[in-house]
C-alpha cells in the first residue's frame, strides 16, 4: 500500500466547501471521484483542513492510501483531465505510511484579500471582498500585530465551534498593499492582502479577525482595542464575519518535506 500526498488549488466559488456532503458539490467529492475514475479505487482523502463554502485554496494538501502502481509523477496530470477546470492538482509525491495531512501540519497560512479600490475588479470578483469606503490601512497594519502570539481566540471563533480548546498560536500576521491597479487621481487604495500564519485555526477565525480589522480601518475600533477583545473571550466583542470569497488557504508546511518540493 502506498501513501500519496498531493497539493491542490481550487476556486471555491461554486462549491459548498471542501469536506464531502450529500449533495456532492464539494472539492473532496470531485477529487475522490477523479481518483476512482483513474485507479478504480474508492478512497477517502485526508485534507490538511476544511475550507468553508466559497473559500478558495492555493495550496491545500491531502493524502490517501492506494494500491495503484501508476507512477507518482503521472498522477497530477491524469487527475486534472478528470477534474473540473476550477480544481487543479499541482503536485504529487509519495510519502511514508505514517504521514497524515492534518496531524502532521506544522504551520498554515491564510490570505484574505480586500479590494479597496473604488470599483470591483470584474476579473477578480470571486476572490476579493470589495470594500466601498475609505480605509485607514496604517491602523489596520498596527492592529494586526496584536494577534501574534498564543491566546485563547474564543472571541474570534464561530459560535458553533465544537473545539474543546480555543487556544491557538499565530506565528506571523501582516498586510501587503498592491497599488498596481490604482487609477491616477482617484480614491483607489489598492488591493489589501492580509497574511496570517499559525499552528492551526478555529472555524471562521480568520474571517472574524478580518471583520474586526475592517472595523479598525473604518474607525469603529482602535488598534489598541484588539488585546481587550481577545481577553474578553466573547464573540460579541469582535467584528462581523467577513465574506468567505476573500479567503484563501495559501500554504501548509510540513517538517517531513524538508528535502521535497511539496
Amino acid at each position: 500500500m502506498r501513501n500519496l500526498c498531493m497539493k491542490v488549488s481550487y476556486d471555491g466559488t461554486r462549491y459548498n466547501g471542501f469536506q464531502t456532503q450529500l449533495d456532492g458539490r464539494t472539492i473532496q467529492d470531485h477529487l475522490e471521484k477523479a481518483i476512482k475514475m483513474l485507479s478504480g479505487e474508492d478512497v477517502k482523502i485526508i485534507a490538511s483542513g476544511r475550507t468553508d463554502a466559497g473559500v478558495h485554496a492555493y495550496g491545500q494538501v491531502f493524502n490517501f492510501p492506494t494500491q495503484s502502481t501508476i507512477p507518482v509523477e503521472r498522477w497530477a496530470m491524469a487527475l486534472n483531465t478528470r477534474l473540473p477546470a476550477d480544481i487543479i492538482v499541482i503536485e504529487a509525491i509519495e510519502v511514508s505510511e505514517r504521514f497524515h495531512s492534518r496531524h502532521c501540519a506544522k504551520r498554515k497560512t491564510y490570505r484574505y484579500t480586500v479590494n479597496a479600490n473604488q470599483f470591483i475588479d470584474v476579473f477578480q470578483r470571486h476572490t476579493q471582498f470589495h470594500h466601498h469606503g475609505k480605509l485607514d490601512i496604517e491602523a489596520m497594519k498596527s492592529a494586526i500585530k496584536y494577534f501574534i502570539g498564543t491566546y485563547d481566540f474564543t472571541s474570534f471563533a464561530s459560535r458553533s465551534s465544537t473545539k474543546t480548546s480555543h487556544i491557538r498560536t499565530l506565528f506571523d500576521a501582516y498586510i501587503v498593499v498592491d497599488e498596481t491597479m490604482c487609477r491616477t487621481s482617484s480614491r483607489d487604495q489598492g488591493v489589501i492582502h492580509t497574511y496570517v500564519t499559525g499552528s492551526g485555526f478555529l472555524q471562521h477565525m480568520v474571517r472574524i479577525m478580518m471583520g474586526t480589522l475592517l472595523e479598525v480601518g473604518e474607525g469603529k475600533k482602535l488598534p489598541e482595542d484588539i488585546p481587550g477583545i481577545i481577553a474578553a473571550l466573547d464573540r460579541t466583542q469582535a467584528g462581523p464575519t467577513a465574506e468567505g470569497k476573500g479567503l484563501m488557504l495559501w500554504d501548509v508546511e510540513y517538517s517531513e518535506f524538508t528535502n521535497k518540493t511539496l
